[in-house]
């Protein structure tokens, strides 16, 4: 048998809600030369079940006792055989094109390591909301990855394997040795270290095509009582890294975390914490004053809704809404650092 051109690597944790719709995704895919690799992280509902249930030979399922999203991707990878790994969430979905227009981007692209696509934000009935991630899709540099994660999220990229032998480690669990990828100890905020590690170590080439391909699904629900360990994870990253980086986060820390709190007060207002959310974009400014100037837009309108997400929902929802469109696709959700059903 043949080796698949992709290996798409799907955690899975109790999201039976969501698994046949990302599954199906997959398999209605044009470009058909692909594996699905599911990782059963510990599920304790029906995901495993909805699992079993399909007859493809390409279907292969991981288990594995809980260890978290950084694991389960890394079971994944591991197990993977494809020339290229594809991540895609289970609470998530792709459109059919997806697979064949990053082939095409590699095709024509040979140096680029990471290719990644704009998403759409949809609801729970998978519904589009009009709004979604439109990164920087050229260019991209370190300093990109760290304050603004142009990658989006953990359905949008698909990955040279060759670039994660070039950035895996070695390591030791329960005495079985393993290749890591994703920092197992990081249970949010762990992508953005991934890619700024695959950046800064081994000089990874990040590029995106510009069709929204990725369906990300906003679950409704508060974060806003995480912010503070959501903030806490991601500055683990500079804790980490910083060591051996020490030019680039003396120069570029600030400011990305003035990025991070701007990013954690659009959560704390869409959780409905306008009190947390004046707080977070004070202190964003505070930080580094720059974003005033490098996203004036953003940043203004950031501060603006914090404080009108003080009035009644009904009159603030519509208000947020019109002004996220108005400033194109401001992204209320970066999987970077948010808890939805996760591994």
């Amino acid at each position: 048998m043949s080796l698949p051109i992709f290996s798409v690597v799907i955690p899975v944790y109790n999201v039976e809600k969501y698994l046949n719709t990302c599954i199906d995704s997959v398999l209605a895919q044009t470009f058909q030369n692909f594996e699905i690799i599911c990782v059963n992280d510990g599920s304790t509902d029906s995901s495993l079940s909805i699992l079993q249930s399909y007859c493809d030979y390409r279907i292969r399922i991981v288990n594995q006792d809980n260890q978290g999203l950084a694991a389960a991707r890394n079971s994944g990878i591991n197990a993977a055989r494809g020339v290229f790994i594809a991540l895609l969430d289970a609470d998530d979905y792709w459109l059919p094109e997806k697979l064949v227009r990053h082939y095409a981007h590699f095709q024509h692209n040979p140096k680029i390591d990471v290719s990644y696509s704009p998403s759409l934000f949809v609801n729970e009935q998978n519904e589009q909301l009009g709004i979604g991630q439109y990164p920087k899709l050229e260019g991209i540099t370190p300093e990109h990855i760290y304050c603004r994660n142009p990658v989006g999220n953990g359905s949008a990229p698909v990955i040279r394997r060759s670039l994660l032998q070039r950035v895996s480690e070695r390591v030791y669990y329960h005495n079985h040795m393993h290749y890591q990828y994703f920092d197992e100890t990081m249970r949010q905020s762990e992508d953005v270290e991934f890619w700024l590690r695959c950046a800064l170590k081994e000089g990874a080439v990040f590029e995106g095509i510009p069709q929204a391909l990725t369906c990300y699904r906003v679950n409704e629900g508060g974060l806003s009582s995480d912010v503070e360990k959501q903030l806490k994870s991601w500055r683990y990253i500079s804790l980490k890294m910083t060591p051996r980086f020490p030019v680039f986060f003396k120069k570029w820390h600030s400011l990305a975390e003035a990025y991070q709190k701007r990013y954690l007060a659009r959560r704390a207002v869409h959780s409905g914490d306008g009190l947390k959310a004046i707080v977070l974009i004070h202190g964003a400014i505070f930080t580094n004053p720059k974003i005033l100037c490098d996203e004036p837009v953003r940043t203004y309108g950031s501060y603006m809704c914090a404080y009108l997400s003080l009035l009644p929902k009904v009159i603030y929802a519509p208000i947020e809404k019109f002004a996220m469109m108005a400033i194109g696709g401001l992204t209320l959700v970066n999987r970077s650092v948010t808890q939805k059903k996760r591994a």
